[in-house]
Order: C-alpha cells, then structure tokens, then sequence
C-alpha cells in the first residue's frame, strides 16, 4: 500500500484576547479555538509581553477596556489599541467590553479599532464579528498590493509627491514623520522601494518596538554561534538579508541609544559586526525609518542622538494628518467606497448632503486608518442605502457638547483678571530669575487637567466637557504628560 505524503495543514489566523475576566478568557478561547488559534492574556503589560515574544503577529484581537490597575475605566484598554496598532500595524481590533457607552466605541474606533461590541455576547456572533474583520483585513492587503497610495489633490498631498520624486532613486537615507495612521509603512514599501529602481531588491521591515530589546540588536545585525545564551548557530541580521534592497526601521524613536549609536556608524560607513564576531561587514541596504514620535523634542529630552537625527533626517519626508488635506478626504472616501463594495459584492453606500457635509469638516484625528474603518463599516451596515448624519455621526469620535455658555469668555479672561494677570507677569519678569513659559503653560495644563479629573470622578469624557477640549485631545495631552514626567 502506497503512503501519501503529509500535507501541511494552512495556519490559522492568531486570535489574541485581552480580558481581566478569567471565566471570559477560558469561554472564549474554548469557543473560538476552532476557527482561530487564540492567546489570553489578562492585562496590557502582559499582553504587549506575549505579542514581543510571539513567533508571528496576531492577524486579530479582541480587547476588553476595562483592564487592570483601573478596570473601572476605559484607559488601559484605550492604550492597549494603541500600543497593538503600533506594534502590529496590519492586526484588526474588535473590543469586546462592558464599557459600551457611544463614547468609548466612538473612540476606540478612532484609535484604530474596527469594532465594538458589547458585553455579554452570544460567542457564534461575536465569531461572525472576528471573520468579517479577518476578511476585511485580507481586502486591505489586496489595496495595498493593487492601488497607488497616494490619493488626493491637496497641496499637502502634492508636496508629498514632490518629496517622494526628489528622494525616491537615492541613495541617502529617509526619514519619515507622521501621526499615527497616517500611510508612514506604505509610503516606504510602495514609493521608496516598489516604484523604485530597487523594486527586485529585498525590502525588510523591523518594527523597533515590536521587538524585545535585548533581541533588536541581534536581529538587525546578526550574531556568531555562542555569542550569547541561546546562540546555537550563527545566523544573519536584517542587514544582511537586506543586502543592496530597503531596510525599513519602523517607530525608530523606540530604539536604545547603545543601538542608536551602533546604527549611526551603519549609516556614516555602512559597516557592522555581528554579535560575537570581529569581522568587519559592509552594509549596501537604504535605511529608511519612520516615528510618530516629535524626534526634536526626543532629542531635546536626551532621549535620542542628536546625531542619529540629523544623519537620518537629511531626506525628510512629513505623512500629512488627513485635517491638512481638505477635499482628499471626499476623495478618500470614495475610492474606499467603491473599492470594498466592489471586492464584497455589495452596492457601495452613498452620503446625504447633511452627511457629506459633516464628513468634510471631521478631523479624523485617526487619520487614513480611521477613515478606512469608517468606510468599511457603512459598507457592512448599509449597503445600497444612504446613509443620513445621524447615521454617520454615530461612526465619529465628534467633541461632546457642552453646556457652556457659547462663545462667551471664561471669568479667568475677562478684562480686569486679564489686567491683573499681566501685572503679576511684570512683575515676576522684572526679577529677572530663570524663567519657562513652556514650563508655567505646562504645569498650568497639567494643573487644570488633574482638577477636571477630580471633579469628573476620573471620567475623561466629563473631564473633556470640562475643560471645553475633545476627548481625543484630552487623551493625547494625558499620554504627552506622562511621558514628559
């Protein structure tokens, strides 16, 4: 009798699930272990520890906001997404949380989730959910193989162009900057590398805070057999399988300054060694980094070479926040549009007046990303149909409204405090003593975000009421705080 040869089983998608809740761990991962290969974990410390140390990233996650130290509150799962997106840029979130008021889901879609659902829920639905996500998620890959990515008319959107002309066949160098969500990794493997002379080349992308650090240095430059505990063999760096193509170094701004000194002579003289070897090697790859991080100010903090900087930086390309681009954003919306009804098979929604109106006044402060999952979930909802602005409203992280008094200036600026707060400054600056307004406006910031805080009971929506700020602005000033500290 003839034996047939092993066929190898395709992987499964990797399903990760963050929840503080035990029993909903254990549930949900007997559930869905058919369907998906899952990892729990039960807080985001933990599950950011899992992703570094997995073999592949998730291709999905499911999220809980109510995480450990504050379960009672939606920050550390509103990190969490962020953190997941910036490590795992392709991963699809879908929140599954008690926290369900239109706010939290609102935000959460901003931050990059593609959806929400609340809690309890029925596991076959929340499975329907999963693989509508999945698909979506392979849809996004055909658009990113298929299409341009750069889409609009807007000057920042021309000077975009312009840059990518000028620095696309060189050889230097090319750093660039954008907010989260803003196109940084597809601009890099599309128009630095694919539509380039080196397209036939390698392209290596190395997510910088993806990975351990105690493995990034290993990982781009190789080590010799023994060098360390664990280095059965030799093997190559990213350098060398790079060769003469791109080496990408995505959230550069993550890296060590002992790394960022070792990158610097790769970039003044393209040599390296790998671990555990004297060898002298030369590196031929174009480096091309990108951060969402403001580096100026990183390396004013002293958390990054002001050196590394100005060597990476000789190329510099800005991804533009979608706010800067105007009409781009109806362009968007409908090259989104047609492209997801076209691949589902479904007819493409259409905007009313009131609603096309709204879209183009909304900041998108999750940029492309955001704007992309907006689109892909009208698509899903209404298929064929118009979808009015109340309908679209519910998709927006738009500012809550507050009960103020309009346009009226707080008491703090009325003429007479205003008279009094320029004698107090006189004053102080007549002393002629050390003196940050940066410093006064921050700790003044700082001062007024705790109070609202306190008085909102640690309910940042309140607390953005209070201080006549979105959320989303709130959340950012938070995040810039805690760093600063």
């Amino acid at each position: 009798m003839l034996s047939h040869p092993a066929t190898a089983l395709p992987e499964k998608p990797l399903l990760l699930i963050v929840d503080d809740d035990p029993l909903i761990c254990d549930t949900l991962s007997f559930s869905l272990s058919k369907p998906f290969e899952v990892v729990t974990s039960h807080s985001r410390p933990h599950a950011l520890q899992i992703l570094r140390q997995l073999r592949r990233a998730p291709e999905l996650a499911l999220v809980d906001l109510g995480l450990p130290p504050v379960p009672h509150r939606p920050d550390e799962g509103f990190s969490l997404i962020a953190d997941l997106i910036k490590l795992a840029p392709a991963i699809r979130i879908v929140v599954l949380s008690g926290q369900s008021d239109d706010g939290n889901a609102r935000h959460a879609r901003t931050l990059g989730a593609a959806d929400f659902v609340a809690k309890p829920c029925n596991p076959g639905d929340l499975q329907q959910v999963l693989e509508g996500a999945l698909a979506f998620r392979a849809l996004d890959e055909q658009q990113r193989e298929g299409v341009s990515p750069l889409i609009g008319n807007s000057p920042a959107m021309q000077k975009l162009r312009l840059q990518l002309r000028q620095y696309a066949d060189l050889p230097f160098p090319v750093l660039i900057e954008g907010e989260s969500g803003s196109g940084k990794e597809i601009i890099a493997a599309r128009c630095l590398h694919h539509d380039t002379r080196r397209r036939y080349r390698p392209f290596l992308a190395l997510n910088c805070a993806a990975i351990s650090p105690s493995l990034v240095e290993a990982t781009l430059f190789g080590h010799a057999r023994g060098a360390f505990t664990g280095a059965a063999a030799s093997r190559a760096g990213y350098f060398d399988d790079a060769a003469d193509g791109t080496l990408f170094l995505d959230e550069i701004g993550e890296l060590a300054l002992d790394l960022q000194a070792k990158l610097l002579r790769v970039l003044e003289n393209g040599e390296y060694q790998r671990i555990g070897e004297t060898q002298r090697r030369v590196s031929r790859a174009r480096i091309v980094a990108a951060t969402n991080r403001d580096l100026r100010k990183e390396v004013k903090a002293g958390r990054f070479r002001a050196d590394l900087y100005h060597r990476l930086s000789v190329c510099s390309i800005a991804a533009p926040p979608l706010r800067e681009m105007g009409e781009d954003k109806l362009l968007l919306l409908e090259h989104f549009r047609q492209h997801y009804a076209a691949q589902t098979q479904q007819l493409p929604f259409s905007l009313s007046p009131e609603a096309a109106s709204l879209w183009g006044d909304y900041a998108f402060p999750g940029n492309v990303r955001e704007l992309r999952n907006v689109v892909i979930r009208l698509t899903t909802r209404y298929p064929g149909q118009i979808v009015d602005a109340a309908a679209l409203e519910a998709e927006l992280d738009l500012p809550d409204e507050s009960p103020a008094s309009g346009d009226a200036l707080p008491a703090a600026l009325d003429a007479g405090t205003s008279e009094a707060i320029v004698a107090a400054a006189t004053q102080r600056l007549r002393q002629r003593e050390p003196f940050s307004l940066d410093r006064l406006l921050d700790a003044t910031e700082r001062g007024y975000i705790e109070a609202a805080l306190k008085l909102a009971h640690g309910n940042v929506s309140q607390a953005a009421r209070l201080l006549g700020v979105h959320r989303t602005t709130l959340y950012n000033r938070m995040e810039a705080a805690a760093r600063e500290t």
